[in-house]
C-alpha cells in the first residue's frame, strides 16, 4: 500500500497524504506512523525533488527503494533535533509559568505592602474626608466665591482661608460650624454680608407676612447721633396693636423683655421673644423720655399694613395752595406695593399736586415687592440691575404698563445714616 502519514499532535489530528506523486510500494509492516511537525514535511517534500532533479526518481524499482533510507535517514536526525527543541520549549514552559507565579505573587505582595503603606500613611495623617459640617463650611465659602463682587476678599487669598480653616477651625458641632462662618465673613469686613442662622432667617421671613402674632412693634439698634448704641429702639407701632394700644410709639427705649435685660441681647433674639402664641402675655419695661414703664401686653395676630398717608397743604399759598400726599413705607412686606397703590388712588382724590415717599428708617423686606413698587412711578426702561462677581446676572424693568403715578413730581426721603442690615426687625 502507500505510505501514509498520519499528522498527529497537531490542534486538529487528521490523514493526508504529504505527497501523492510518491509511488512507492511498501508492505503494511513498513508504514510509518510519523509525529506532525512542521519542519517534516520540508526535510521531505526538499529531499524528494532534490532526487527527482537528479533522476532518482525515474521509475526504476531500484532508485524507488533508495529513496526511504535516506528519508529515513533525514528524519531521525530532524526529529532528534526537534526532540531537543521540544525540551528546551517545555523547559521554557514550565520556568514561564514559575515566573508567572512569581510575578504575580511579587505584584500582590506589593500591592499589599502599598496598601498598608497608604493605610499606614492616612493613619498618621489628617483626615480628609469631608464631614456634613465641613460641607455646611464649604456652601458658604462658595457662595462668597461664587457672588462677592471684590475678588480680591479685602486683600486676603480665599482659596488658602478654606484649607486653613478646613484644618484648623473646629466644625465637630453645628454652632461651631456656624462660628467658622461668622468668623469667616468677619474677615471681609464688609458690614452688608451677613450670615443668618435658620431661626434667625425663619424670624426675619416673618416680618414680610401679611400678619404675625405678637405686639405689633417694629424695633431695631439704631445708632446714636454721637455714634453710640441708641439701645433695643421702638420705630413704629402697629395701629390699633397691643403695643399701640398700650402707649408705646416710635422712639421709646425697651430696657428689658419678661425681665431679662436688652443690652447684650440681640435682634432676633429680641423679636422671637417679643412674638408669641395669641394669647399669651409678655411684660416689657419700657423708657419713653425720662419716664420708666412696666407693662404687661397680651399677644394678638397683628395685621401688617407697611403704609401710612396723608394729605399735606403748604400753607401760605392761598386757595391754589400745593398739595402734597405724603406716604410711609415702613417694611417691603407682601402688602406693600398692593398698599401703595391705595394710598395714591386716596390722595388722588384729593387732588394731590406731587408726592413723597418716606423711606426712612424702613427695615427692607422683599426684593419682588420693591420692583412692583418702583413700576408704580416708572414709564418704561430698566428698574435695577443685579450684578455679582461674574457680571450682570439678571435686568429687571418695566414697560410703563404698571405705572400710575409717573406724571406726578416724587420725592424719596431716607435716611441719612444707614443702619447695617440685619439691624431693624419689622413687626413682632
Amino acid at each position: 500500500m502507500s505510505m501514509e502519514v498520519v499528522l498527529a499532535l497537531s490542534p486538529f489530528p487528521r490523514f493526508c497524504l504529504p505527497n501523492t506523486n510518491l509511488k512507492t510500494t511498501l508492505s503494511s509492516s513498513n508504514s510509518q506512523v510519523l509525529l506532525w511537525r512542521s519542519p517534516l514535511m520540508n526535510v521531505q517534500l526538499n529531499h524528494y525533488h532534490s532526487r527527482k532533479r537528479r533522476g532518482c526518481i525515474n521509475g526504476g524499482g531500484a532508485s524507488r527503494r533508495s529513496l526511504w533510507p535516506q528519508f529515513s535517514n533525514s528524519y531521525d536526525r530532524c526529529n532528534l533535533k526537534l526532540g531537543k527543541c521540544i525540551s528546551r520549549l517545555r523547559e521554557f514552559m514550565n520556568s514561564s509559568e514559575k515566573m508567572r507565579k512569581h510575578v504575580s505573587s511579587t505584584l500582590f505582595t506589593r500591592l499589599v505592602v502599598s496598601v498598608l503603606m497608604v493605610s499606614f500613611a492616612v493613619s498618621n495623617s489628617p483626615s480628609w474626608a469631608l464631614s456634613e459640617e465641613n460641607l455646611l463650611f464649604l456652601e458658604a465659602w462658595r457662595t462668597i466665591d461664587r457672588a462677592y463682587v471684590d475678588k480680591t476678599f479685602n486683600g486676603q487669598s480665599w482659596f488658602r482661608y478654606r484649607e486653613n480653616a478646613l484644618r484648623n477651625e473646629p466644625m465637630n458641632t453645628r454652632e461651631e460650624t456656624y462660628t467658622a462662618i461668622r468668623k469667616m465673613l468677619a474677615t471681609l469686613d464688609d458690614p452688608f454680608t451677613r450670615f443668618l442662622e435658620p431661626e434667625k432667617f425663619k424670624s426675619l421671613r416673618s416680618g414680610t407676612k401679611s400678619a404675625v402674632t405678637g405686639v405689633g412693634l417694629s424695633i431695631g439698634y439704631p445708632t446714636g447721633s454721637d455714634g453710640s448704641p441708641a439701645g433695643l429702639v421702638v420705630i413704629s407701632a402697629a395701629p390699633g396693636g397691643p403695643a399701640n394700644k398700650a402707649g408705646i410709639v416710635s422712639g421709646d427705649i425697651i430696657l428689658a423683655i419678661n425681665d431679662t435685660g436688652t443690652e447684650s441681647m440681640g435682634i432676633y433674639e429680641a423679636a422671637d421673644r417679643l412674638q408669641g402664641p395669641e394669647g399669651s402675655s409678655v411684660e416689657l419695661t419700657i423708657r419713653s423720655g425720662q419716664e420708666i414703664k412696666h407693662l404687661a401686653l397680651t399677644r394678638e395676630k397683628v395685621s401688617l399694613n407697611p403704609v401710612k398717608s396723608r394729605l399735606c397743604v403748604i400753607p401760605g399759598s392761598g386757595k391754589d395752595s400745593p398739595r402734597i400726599g405724603y406716604i410711609k413705607l415702613t417694611t417691603f412686606n407682601q402688602n406693600a406695593s398692593g398698599a401703595i397703590r391705595e394710598a395714591i388712588n386716596t390722595l388722588r382724590s384729593n387732588n394731590v399736586n406731587a408726592f413723597v415717599l418716606d423711606l426712612r428708617d424702613n427695615s427692607g423686606g422683599l426684593f419682588p415687592e420693591g420692583i412692583e413698587i418702583a413700576k408704580i412711578w416708572l414709564d418704561k426702561g430698566v428698574i435695577v440691575y443685579i450684578c455679582d462677581s461674574r457680571g450682570v446676572r439678571d435686568i429687571y424693568d418695566t414697560d410703563g404698563s404698571s405705572a400710575i403715578a409717573a406724571s406726578e413730581p416724587l420725592a424719596v426721603l431716607v435716611s441719612f445714616l444707614i443702619p447695617n442690615p440685619g439691624i431693624i426687625h419689622n413687626i413682632c
